[in-house]
């Protein structure tokens, strides 16, 4: 079974207190749903294209738990809580 993967580039971070706010929120869900790490944050160099402010990537077991994860009422509670205080490219990727 191939796995799943959130990646998420954000471009705009304007409020770091709601970020951090989301992130003690969305960990909980990213537990629950058995999802791991693989970046969070941390040292980048650009190589081509543009500059984001951040990135993050989970891996899940499957796609469909990737899903599961994002439309679970636990990860769009903390989700409401960026509205309007980011501005970010989000997907979900089946992947190896």
């Amino acid at each position: 079974m191939k796995k799943g993967y959130i990646v998420c580039v954000y471009e705009i971070i304007k409020d770091e207190n709601s970020l951090k706010n989301y992130a003690l929120k969305a960990i909980k869900a990213v537990n629950k749903y058995g999802g791991i790490f693989l970046v969070r944050g941390n040292r980048n160099i650009i190589t081509e294209g543009r500059n984001f402010v951040r990135t993050a990537v989970i891996e899940f077991a499957s796609f469909e738990k990737a899903k599961e994860f994002f439309y679970s009422q636990e990860y769009q509670e903390a989700h409401e809580l960026l509205k309007d205080t980011v501005v970010r490219n989000h997907q979900i990727i089946e992947g190896n």
